[in-house]
């Protein structure tokens, strides 16, 4: 398999002189389900920012697909950018609009503002958009709005509209930590039908090594901005579990 993510001697240093990255060498070869472990402040949030270049990178060098992350800019970060889907958090949706609508945005990358502002006028678009919308067994929610629908359901309305852009990479920033167990674990599977499906290469950042386990093909694990650990999930034993979360760190099972 072929590397689609390069990363070589990145640094990040916020402006209050926080080093948040130090030296980070990793690469990610093309269909791996790589997940990031390790506390919060140990660098996830900030690596996965700095490859879709929401944040600049003090310095080192990005490549994913191909493409210099760091050094591009206007329609080259754009044409970039059309092959990484992000999910967030926060789902970082419009919570006013429809989930329908809201799967649409995902195609703002590829489309012109006339065309974006006319989206339901444009059968390609809504078919596609419907399409997603079932993959994630949410067809029925369609014209609902955002705000009235679970977590759970709101973050499958997130990976339904990264999948509007047919991306190759889907970068996933602690998607399931504002969920309940039962709910994250059905989130997680969805992003596990993607890797192994359709091959598409999922980064995605987590607490709970359980889930690690039971998805991820590799961990690579992070504190204070350095990697500590690189391998496969059933590697992570009792004393590398300690040495990623600190020696009074229990494990807590996810089912």
């Amino acid at each position: 398999m072929n590397n689609i993510i390069e990363i070589k001697d990145l640094h990040k240093i916020y402006a209050r002189g926080t080093h948040a990255l130090k030296g980070m060498n990793l690469t990610v070869k093309e269909g791996e389900f790589c997940i990031l472990l390790g506390l919060s402040g140990s660098g996830k949030s900030t690596l996965l920012r700095c490859m879709n270049k929401l944040i600049d990178s003090t310095s080192g060098e990005i490549y994913i697909c191909d493409g210099d992350v760091v050094k591009a800019t206007g329609k080259t970060l754009r044409r970039i950018r059309r092959q990484i889907g992000m999910i967030f958090q926060q789902f970082n949706l419009i919570k006013n609009l429809t989930a329908l609508t809201n799967v649409l945005t995902g195609k703002l990358g590829y489309v012109s503002l006339g065309h974006s502002v006319t989206f339901a006028q444009h059968k390609a678009d809504m078919k596609l958009a419907m399409d997603n919308l079932k993959r994630v067994g949410l067809l029925e929610f369609a014209d609902k709005k955002v705000k009235n629908l679970s977590g759970g359901q709101q973050q499958r309305v997130a990976i339904a509209r990264a999948l509007m852009q047919n991306p190759r990479v889907i970068l996933a920033d602690e998607p399931v930590a504002s969920l309940d167990p039962a709910t994250a674990d059905s989130v997680m599977r969805y992003l596990g039908e993607l890797n192994k499906k359709d091959n598409m290469t999922v980064i995605c950042s987590l607490h709970f090594l359980s889930l690690a386990r039971k998805y991820g093909t590799r961990v690579v694990a992070l504190k204070d901005g350095e990697i500590v650990f690189e391998g496969t999930p059933k590697e992570i034993d009792e004393k590398k579990f300690k040495k990623i979360y600190g020696e009074e760190a229990e494990e807590v099972e996810i089912k």
